[in-house]
């Protein structure tokens, strides 16, 4: 088998292009989101009392009135990372997300065994609300934490 022809070869510094929208708010904050996530240490180091933990996650609508889905989780504490956050699911959401790092470091302090509450997302409703419309989606969070 033949190596492709040079002329098909990309240099290092140019990438294909991406699918996504380029410059777009939405896609500009998942990015730095996921970058804050993937510096963060594990939970497992930075919170090295804590032995289990299991998140049960509830998503609402605006109103509170429906919830569209619930997951179980339980938690890797090796793998998680310390900036705890759960994305928004509304597909159009603009820089909204819930992040459970402060509370779940406070409730680790505390050596809380059980928390419960709700966030509500502070994100723009779509990339044409922006500044207008809060997305509003609502997360209720129990956070069952072992030591």
């Amino acid at each position: 088998m033949n190596p492709a022809p040079a002329s098909r070869i990309l240099p290092e510094t140019q990438h294909m292009p991406s699918h996504s929208p380029r410059n777009s708010p939405r896609a500009d904050y998942l990015m730095a989101e996921s970058l804050r996530v993937a510096a963060s240490p594990s939970l497992a180091h930075e919170h090295p009392s804590l032995k289990s933990m299991t998140v049960v996650l509830g998503y609402y609508d605006s109103q509170n009135l429906l919830c569209s889905s619930q997951i179980t989780y339980k938690v890797n504490l090796a793998h998680a990372k310390s900036v705890f956050r759960f994305g928004c699911q509304n597909a159009e959401c603009v820089q909204g997300d819930f992040d459970l790092s402060s509370v779940l470091a406070g409730a680790v302090a505390d050596r809380r065994a059980r928390m419960s509450g709700e966030l509500c997302c502070q994100g723009w409703r779509s990339r044409t609300t922006i500044n207008d419309i809060r997305c509003a989606k609502i997360l209720r969070y129990t956070i069952t934490l072992g030591y």
